[in-house]
């Protein structure tokens, strides 16, 4: 319980600091609502169904594209990491994309398939890739040839020392890689919502409120929202990997 307290005792102290900075006018109350106002509004906001539809389009487009990321990289990841000259030949390729912003992909995937779900999805799924792509290779890079050179004189094939050795000590580096995907993806699919002008999701809410009816403090508690689910998100994957690797420093602390 005390991580939890000390989480609860920085977020209220946090709040308070911010209570009283705007209370104080140090900053506009127009530019920054109260915390009291935002916190306000944002029970306002979830007792609205239209909020709530929003909510669960940007979490499902999320989830989703989290999916598709980690259906591509895994395997990607196993394939690149095993094979020396794989890697080596696709290395170029990997190494010219992976540094592209999502959000420079926009007009682009605008373009090509439209504004609807399918463009914020596609986008978040190029962002999450990497980290779990990257972080699936870096396992196999980071087994120790004993086990290998052990289970070969055991007399376990190619197969079973994937299966039984590799595996095993990759699990909580993609564990690491999703959970770092997951905090990236939501980033990416928000962004979205809000650049390109989406006609749902929470993305949608914080443009029509900033640039329809000016009101900064719709702003302040939608970003709040899609912060307390990203974190929500990076809690249980870490809580996961918590209980499944209890034994691998992987799960403590992230690899990229």
């Amino acid at each position: 319980m005390r991580p939890v307290v000390r989480n609860l005792v920085g977020l209220i102290a946090f709040l308070g600091l911010w209570e009283l900075v705007v209370r104080l006018d140090l900053v506009k109350e127009e530019d920054v609502p109260p915390a009291t106002v935002v916190l306000t509004r944002i029970a306002d906001l979830l007792g609205q169904e239209e909020f709530l539809r929003d909510t669960v389009a940007t979490v499902l487009a999320w989830a989703l594209a989290l999916g598709i990321a980690a259906a591509i990289g895994i395997p990607l990841g196993l394939i690149l990491g095993n094979f020396p000259r794989v890697r080596l030949a696709t290395r170029a390729v990997v190494e010219f994309l992976r540094p592209i912003p999502s959000v420079a992909l926009i007009p682009l995937v605008l373009v090509s398939i439209g504004g609807g779900p399918e463009a914020k999805i596609t986008l978040a799924v190029y962002a999450a890739l990497w980290p779990i792509l990257y972080n699936t290779i870096y396992a196999f890079d980071e087994i120790d040839p004993l086990l290998i050179d052990t289970a070969r004189s055991c007399g376990v094939g190619k197969a079973g020392i994937l299966t039984a050795v590799a595996l095993p000590h990759a699990a909580p580096f993609v564990l690491t890689g999703i959970r770092i995907s997951a905090s990236v993806g939501l980033i990416v699919i928000v962004s979205t919502e809000f650049i390109a002008g989406a006609n749902i999701g929470i993305g949608s809410v914080i443009l029509e409120a900033a640039y329809g009816a000016g009101r900064t403090d719709i702003v302040l508690a939608g970003t709040v929202v899609a912060g307390l689910i990203g974190y929500l998100a990076n809690e249980g994957f870490e809580r996961l990997g918590g209980r499944l690797f209890k034994w691998h420093k992987a799960t403590t602390s992230e690899v990229a």
